[in-house]
């Protein structure tokens, strides 16, 4: 995970969102964790300032989301999940057994990293790409049962 250098406070003042003791915590939660589902993220957020509902998490997820300070990613089938890495349109592996989620850097190094063969007409300017296959812990578990 590429660390993210504004402080908490400052990130979310920068994005016109009002600061809270709740709101730096989630933030702070979200970059210290890899990939983090809503449960993790209220784990953590009531680890730093005591009682949080999972409420205000989704609604303090939503804006921070729209205001760009963290990135959800929804992989098919499985929850959504909230990082800090953001504005650098880099990519994932996902494991389709567990659900291991880990970044790829864009080939190219910045946006879009790939380019359509036919964009109909579209200005294009992110790429999301998720890649799925087997974490190397699932592969070994698959390689020992048989």
């Amino acid at each position: 995970m590429t660390p993210n250098p504004t402080a908490p406070a400052d990130a979310l003042r920068g994005a016109g969102l009002r600061v809270t003791a709740a709101r730096v915590a989630i933030l702070e939660t979200v970059r210290a964790g890899d990939h983090l589902g809503v449960e993790a993220i209220t784990e953590g957020t009531r680890g730093r300032v005591g009682h949080v509902s999972t409420q205000a998490v989704y609604e303090a997820l939503h804006a921070l989301t729209a205001a760009g300070l963290v990135r959800r990613v929804e992989p098919a089938g499985g929850p959504a999940r909230f990082e800090g890495r953001v504005g650098d349109n880099h990519h994932h592996l996902v494991c389709r057994r567990c659900g291991a989620i880990e970044d790829v850097d864009c080939v190219r190094g910045r946006a879009p990293c790939l380019d359509p063969a036919d964009d109909a007409g579209f200005r294009v300017d992110e790429a999301d790409v998720t890649f799925w296959g087997l974490c190397p812990a699932c592969r070994a578990d698959t390689s020992a049962s048989g």
